[in-house]
């Protein structure tokens, strides 16, 4: 009564089929071993080469576009050196004004032709070595106060624009910008020099 159903007389067990339901996955369920070899992915690709390939013109596209972000000012592609809102105002402040520091590599090439005037002519040595002593020594402190005062300055309007003191490492983040050229400065600066607008919102503070 309780027996196994018997089979067709030929001997093969009989194929039982169902009908699809509409709305049902009409799959069998796969089990947790499946599941979880099918989620396994290996630790090495089987082909490196393709895989570095790949990885290089991940690279690529992404130096690609940080590079374009860093000529256009786009917040955000920028590294994470140059984003937020306190580090566009502090490039900001350095490239709207005129930084004795960034005419520190114009002098130095002044400079260097002076070295060879008392090889060259043998009366200009003394005044020679006095310009040269008086130009290096006097621009590094005068690029030094600069870039103090403009400092103190531009900390003082961060705390009273955002309510907040400059993360560490702000300071030598603008005081090196300023000893750039304008036109080797990355990210490429956005505002004129002496732009109105931007000393204008110093003044409403």
């Amino acid at each position: 009564m309780f027996g196994r159903k018997k089979t067709p007389k030929d001997g093969t067990p009989s194929t039982i089929t169902y009908a699809e339901r509409p709305g049902a996955k009409n799959r069998p369920t796969p089990s947790r071993r499946e599941q979880e070899s099918a989620n396994k992915r290996p630790l090495v690709p089987k082909d490196r080469k393709a895989a570095a390939g790949q990885s290089r013109d991940a690279s690529r596209v992404a130096r690609a576009k940080q590079r374009a972000a860093l000529m256009s000012g786009d917040e955000s592609a920028l590294p994470a050196r140059d984003k937020g809102p306190i580090k566009r105002h502090i490039r900001d402040t350095v490239d709207a004004r005129w930084n004795i520091g960034e005419f520190m590599l114009p002098v130095m090439f002044v400079v260097l032709a002076l070295t060879f005037l008392p090889a060259v002519f043998k009366s200009s040595a003394s005044w020679a070595t006095l310009l040269v002593f008086v130009m290096v020594y006097g621009l590094v402190l005068a690029s030094a106060l600069d870039s103090f005062m403009m400092w103190r300055r531009t900390k003082a309007d961060i705390f009273v624009k955002f309510g907040e003191l400059p993360p560490r490492g702000s300071a030598m983040y603008a005081v090196t910008r300023g000893f750039q050229m304008r036109r080797s400065r990355l990210p490429r600066p956005q505002v004129e020099r002496a732009s109105p607008a931007l000393f204008s919102a110093f003044k409403r503070k």
